[in-house]
This record gives C-alpha cells, sequence and structure tokens, in this order.
C-alpha cells in the first residue's frame, strides 16, 4: 500500500507541477483557454466479483472517492491521473469482512460533448469519456487471514457535466474497474482460482472539476468553430490589405506615410527606387514633406553629398536630424521581433550614416504597444532592439559604437486605435 500511495503522490505532484508552470505563463496564444483541472469526486461503489461463498457486501457500498489531475491537449483529447479510495463492508446477511482499496490509473480523456456538438444543446452541458490502465491495491482487516493483494486495473467511464462557473464546473461520473491477476477475494477471505479478468468493480461519484490557470475559460468548455475562425482571418486580411495600401504609390504604406499626397505614378529607378534627380540622398517625392519641416525646397534640392545647406549645416546634420526626430524607424508586426521589410531601408540609412561618420555612435531604444503585460512588453522591446543591434553589427558596424535599450510600452497613442498601436511597435535610433 505504501508503494501505490507513494506512486500516486509522486505522479500528482509532477503533474502539479505542471499545471503551475502552465498557470503562470501567458494563457497558451494559440488557444486562449486553460488546460489543467482538478477533479474532487465522492460518492458510492458495488463490488461484484470475486467474493467467497457467504461473503455479499452491501449495495451500495460506502465510501468511495478519487482526485485527479488532468490536462487537455486540446479542446477534444486530454489526459488524467486519477487515485482512488473504496471501503468495502459486509452486509448483515454476509460473513464478517471489512477491506481498504486503493487505486492509481493513468487514462486517456475524450470531450465526448464538443464532438457530439452537445454545447449547441445547451453552453453549459458537457460529457467527457475517459479509460486507461492502473494498479490496484486492496487489504482486509481479518486477524487471522490478513490478506492483501495487488492487481492491475482496467478503468472505463462516462462524466456528465454541468459548468457553474468558468472556473468550476458539477460533474456524474460513472465508472467500471476491471481486475487482472487477481488472487484473493474482495471480500479477503479466501482465493479465487483464476488470474484473469474477473474482478469487476462499479463506482459511481459526484464532484467539482476545479479548472487552473488564467485564461477565461477551460479547454472542456472552449468551442473551436472553423467558420468563425475563417471569418477572423479574412477580417484580419482586409484589415492587413488596408494598412500596408500605398494610396500614393510612393512605396511607403499609408499607416506610416507622413506625406500621403504624393501623386501616384512616382518616378522611379531600373531597381524600382525612388528617383533622387539632384544625388542629395533623399527621394524626390519625400522634398516636399521635409520642405515644411526643415527648409525650402530649392535649398534641399541643390544639396549635394558634403555641401552645406540652409542655415550652414552640412547634409549629414539634415540626416542626423531626420534620425534623431523618428523620422528614420524600424517597425515590427504585433508580437514580432523581425523587422518589417519595408524597414530594411530605415536600417540601410543607419548603416550608411554610420559609415559615412566614422565617429558617430548610436544609441537603439525598442517599443512595444500596450498589449500585453508590462514584463512582457518590456521584454519584448528589448529583443526587438537587440535584434536591429545584430543586424547593424552583420552590415559592419563596430559593436563598440552602439548600445541597445527597450523601453517597454510606449502610451503614447490610443489603446483601442490598431492603426496607432503599429507606429509605437518600433525600434528608435539616437546618434550622436
Amino acid at each position: 500500500m505504501k508503494k501505490i500511495i507513494t506512486f500516486s503522490l509522486v505522479l500528482c505532484s509532477l503533474m502539479a507541477v505542471g499545471q503551475e508552470q502552465a498557470a503562470q505563463d501567458q494563457v497558451d496564444a494559440t488557444t486562449g483557454y486553460n488546460k489543467w483541472s482538478i477533479d474532487l469526486g465522492a460518492g458510492i461503489s458495488k463490488p461484484t466479483r470475486p467474493f467467497s461463498n457467504g461473503a455479499f457486501a452491501n449495495t451500495p457500498s460506502l465510501f468511495q472517492g478519487d482526485i485527479g489531475v488532468r490536462y487537455m491537449v486540446n479542446e477534444k483529447f486530454g489526459f488524467n491521473a486519477d487515485f482512488g479510495f473504496n471501503s468495502f463492508t459486509n452486509d448483515k446477511n454476509s460473513i464478517e469482512f471489512d477491506t481498504r482499496y486503493f487505486r492509481t490509473t493513468l487514462e486517456g480523456v475524450v470531450n465526448a460533448g464538443h464532438i457530439m456538438g452537445l454545447n449547441k444543446l445547451h453552453d453549459r452541458l458537457g460529457l467527457l469519456l475517459h479509460a486507461g490502465l492502473g494498479a490496484s491495491y486492496f487489504k482486509g482487516t481479518d486477524a487471522v487471514l490478513k490478506s492483501e493483494e495487488w492487481m492491475v486495473n482496467l478503468q472505463a467511464g462516462i462524466t456528465p457535466q454541468y459548468r457553474l462557473t468558468n472556473n468550476m464546473a458539477l460533474f456524474a461520473d460513472f465508472s467500471v474497474l476491471g481486475h487482472a491477476m487477481q488472487d484473493i477475494t474482495l471480500d479477503g477471505l479466501s482465493r479465487t482460482g483464476t488470474r484473469g479478468f474477473n474482478g469487476l468493480v462499479i463506482n459511481a461519484s459526484f464532484g467539482l472539476n476545479i479548472y487552473l490557470g488564467k485564461g477565461d475559460t477551460h479547454a472542456d468548455w472552449h468551442i473551436f468553430d472553423a467558420e468563425e475562425k475563417i471569418d477572423e482571418l479574412m477580417a484580419q486580411m482586409d484589415q492587413m490589405a488596408k494598412e500596408y495600401a500605398d494610396d500614393d504609390k510612393d512605396g511607403v504604406p499609408n499607416y506610416l506615410d507622413r506625406d500621403n499626397t504624393t501623386e501616384s505614378g512616382v518616378r522611379v529607378d531600373k531597381n524600382g527606387r525612388a528617383l533622387d534627380m539632384n544625388k542629395n540622398g533623399i527621394p524626390d517625392d519625400l522634398e516636399s514633406a521635409l520642405d515644411m519641416r526643415y527648409a525650402s525646397k530649392n535649398d534641399l534640392s541643390n544639396f549635394t553629398p558634403g555641401s552645406n545647406g540652409m542655415d550652414g549645416t552640412s547634409q549629414n546634420g539634415v540626416i542626423k536630424k531626420l534620425i534623431n526626430e523618428g523620422y528614420v524607424n524600424v517597425y515590427f508586426l504585433y508580437s514580432s521581433t523581425k523587422p518589417a521589410l519595408y524597414s530594411l531601408e530605415s536600417i540601410n540609412t543607419i548603416v550608411t550614416y554610420m559609415n559615412n561618420n566614422p565617429s558617430a555612435t548610436a544609441t537603439l531604444t525598442g517599443y512595444s504597444d500596450e498589449l500585453g503585460t508590462p514584463e512582457f512588453n518590456k521584454n519584448l522591446s528589448e529583443r526587438r532592439a537587440k535584434v536591429v543591434y545584430d543586424v547593424l553589427i552583420a552590415s559592419g558596424i563596430d559593436a563598440s559604437r552602439l548600445s541597445h535599450k527597450g523601453n517597454g510600452e510606449d502610451a503614447s497613442v490610443k489603446k483601442e486605435s490598431e492603426e496607432a498601436r503599429q507606429l509605437v511597435r518600433r525600434v528608435t535610433f539616437k546618434v550622436n
């Protein structure tokens, strides 16, 4: 008995450690529901066979109970580690006996409620099926015989459920236990004479499913609607198409374009790059926007590499000002650390500036939007800055000239605006 109790406690402990880790993590991003539960039940049993001649058990027999630690792999399938206890005693017309019965079973679980569409009848009704193998041990209390027995058990059952809250459900379980390698009768008074699957115990339990984790629901009740998922994906694709549209055809998506008035049919060279006819490093179609911020159009159009421009500063001074005031950024999609393809031009701008100014240094600062926990967003912003830092080093910039950090969430835009959040998922630069 000590061996089976020890084994069960170790198994339950390992499962509990797993559920604790799962609860501490952000709810699985690909599922959005909890997977762990503790199932507590108690009830009655009917020990059916084998019994000695003249030995009869109470019908029903009290008491039996069990505890299960369950993990659902997805909405339809999972595993359960079950530990149970039964007490078998004689009725008034029987030889006296009192048997203590222990069991542990590892089972597979099927969420039949989802498979059968039971949730469509009522969203609070559920049904689980379970079956598995384990070990059983019982010990009689007869002072002379002191019988005890180890057996292999095969357990199968059905578990109707009724959801009370998102964290708790009622259940009724009906299970059958078959025994192999049973030499002694369940009353502990004689030998059976056979070792096949001749033992049989029927249990009925009532109890609670207690769901663990931070999600709004558990796999038992989470409904995967394929049509709804397709609609969501189509809506996301439509939204992405709008976000990445380029109405003025200047190669800059609308949501990042600071001057979205450039006429369509923008001139490009044979490599597809926007034309820079005066070779001043600024695409011709951006000069009108820069004109309003820094100089007259004549000043910009007269720039040549190495020349002085408006207010006596060099072209490098203008580029430095553009960089430091946030016109050159690397942008990221939601929860991603991979720079968006259109941001590679910004990285190239920094590489070019650093190569043209060998004494210059740069600080890279990463940001995220406000979705997610502050801890997650802080880490994400640091990883974004580190990715751009690595790209610059791989592009030939010495690491001693670069530093990087993450500032976490940028709360300067409305959290409810998906378009505005795109602008703060970025890495910015400060050059000296």
